[in-house]
């Protein structure tokens, strides 16, 4: 047997902000460790081998993300020397079953990326916390020997609390070792119906992983979504290398239609809707210490609490406070006689709300995409192929940015219509190109680029280049670039 993990690092964990934004979502965040959640989820892996038997083996990740993330991905597993067999880029996001579908297809040998065979995929999201690794281990095993007999696989994660905001699996008949049939989805409940599910034992959480053959998904969903397996088939095969990633074709993709793995397939197997397929499915009861951090009171659940039940990060302070998530990433932050409080403090905004509105957050990312405001989709450091840039100052007709290019990195050749650029440099060596010229800058020396002028920055140092760049112009957005040349084939 087979094991292919398959990590599907959509979403862009809108109840998470103002740490979680559109283009730097949560799974790319380091919100409970030193690890991102993307790097949490790949290293829980480690060891799974060592619980198999001798003949069975755990290939080398899949990763399914928007095209959006792919460099951040990519870096993020440079920094863990783990190398994918794919990372395959949705143009647009169509939920989690379209992604297990092109999943499938790059495991069963069905396109350029493929490995040839018939695994059971490990189908797990990037977003996810588990503290009992050994425990999750030992239910991938079991579900994998369910899902290679042709089983749709699912892990219920047992209930600790009557939980009002995750959806709920009623276990049917029991095949073996605690697994049962699945005989039902359960949606999100109200709090009597949750206490009820609670005191009679026989309810999960739906955890959203999954475990299935390629072959198995992919014929099940041929029943149920045939519109679905068109159009990923079609923008599978019509897709291309793009350097270290698997780029889909946009156009089929973007007439896929969007649907969740349980809404497309998993609920239509259960006896309510078929009575015939019950035999088809299975939940393998999981006690790991999950969660799916779906919300700022959901961090604050699993984080370590001190004595008054505060979970601090960053330079803060806090008198008379309990239960309290105070989180500052920029700035000192103080909180004084409050309780039940999220406090989280970036760059570009603060939020404050009481835990037990937590989840109404994404209304304010729904205000500032209604507002047209860019809060939602970037914070003020954003992140580059070649490094990164920081907005520290703007105004009428200019803009200052701090710019750390990588060693070795570099920029694409490029121009602009409406701006003109001035570059300081602070640290490290610049190879500058300006129309026909090349030359270098050192610490404290600058440069001019006029408007309409072709021109390149290259970091030819061992150390991070530091510039210091102004804007000035009539338009000043991030599109007024013209490509000729790029290393990150982004023209």
């Amino acid at each position: 047997m087979y094991i292919q993990p398959l990590v599907l690092s959509g979403g862009s964990g809108s109840r998470l902000w103002p740490m979680s934004r559109e283009h730097y979502p949560k799974q790319l965040l380091a919100l409970a460790g030193d690890n991102t959640m993307l790097q949490s989820t790949l290293l829980r892996l480690e060891g799974l081998q060592g619980h198999l038997a001798g003949a069975d083996v755990v290939l080398a990740p899949l990763i399914v993300c928007n095209e959006e993330h792919r460099f951040l991905v990519a870096e993020q597993l440079r920094q863990m020397s783990i190398k994918p067999a794919a990372i395959i880029l949705e143009p647009v996001g169509r939920n989690t079953a379209p992604a297990l579908m092109l999943g499938a297809l790059a495991a069963a040998g069905h396109g350029p990326s493929s490995a040839g065979q018939d695994p059971v995929l490990l189908v797990m999201p990037a977003d996810h916390i588990i503290q009992d690794t050994v425990a999750f281990q030992k239910a991938v095993v079991e579900g994998a020997a369910l899902a290679e007999q042709g089983r749709l696989v699912t892990f219920g994660i047992v209930p600790n609390r009557a939980e009002t905001g995750y959806g709920y699996i009623r276990q049917g008949a029991v095949i073996k070792s605690g697994a049962c049939q699945i005989a039902a989805f359960v949606e999100k409940p109200d709090a009597a119906r949750a206490e009820s599910y609670l005191a009679s034992g026989q309810y999960l959480w739906n955890s959203g992983i999954f475990m299935v053959k390629a072959s198995v998904w992919m014929r099940e969903l041929a029943q149920f979504q045939p519109a679905m397996v068109h159009a990923c088939q079609a923008a599978y095969q019509q897709g291309k290398n793009d350097h270290d990633f698997y780029r889909v074709d946009k156009t089929a993709f973007t007439e896929c239609p969007s649907d969740s793995i349980d809404y497309a397939v998993m609920e239509k197997l259960t006896p309510d809707n078929a009575a015939q397929t019950a035999e088809k499915t299975a939940v393998v009861p999981l006690d790991a210490g999950w969660s799916d951090v779906g919300a700022w009171a959901a961090l604050w659940d699993v984080s370590d609490k001190d004595a008054h039940g505060n979970v601090m990060r960053g330079d803060v302070f806090s008198h008379q406070t309990q239960n309290t998530l105070l989180i500052a990433e920029h700035r000192f932050v103080a909180c004084v006689g409050v309780d039940n409080l999220i406090v989280v403090e970036t760059s570009d905004a603060v939020l404050v709300v009481h835990k037990d509105q937590a989840q109404d957050v994404k209304k304010i990312v729904s205000h500032l995409k209604n507002s047209q405001r860019s809060e939602h989709l970037l914070h003020r450091k954003v992140y580059r192929p070649w490094g990164s840039y920081d907005g520290i100052d703007g105004g009428e007709r200019f803009q200052v940015k701090r710019i750390v290019v990588n060693p070795g990195a570099t920029l694409s050749l490029q121009m602009h219509h409406h701006r003109a650029e001035h570059w300081i440099v602070v640290r490290g060596t610049a190879r500058v190109t300006c129309g026909d010229n090349v030359f270098l800058l050192t610490e404290n020396q600058s440069t001019y680029i006029p408007i309409g002028e072709k021109h390149r920055l290259e970091n030819p140092g061992a150390i991070p280049l530091e510039l210091i760049e102004v804007q000035s112009g009539a338009y000043l957005g991030e599109d007024d670039i013209v490509r000729f040349q790029d290393t990150y084939g982004r023209n």
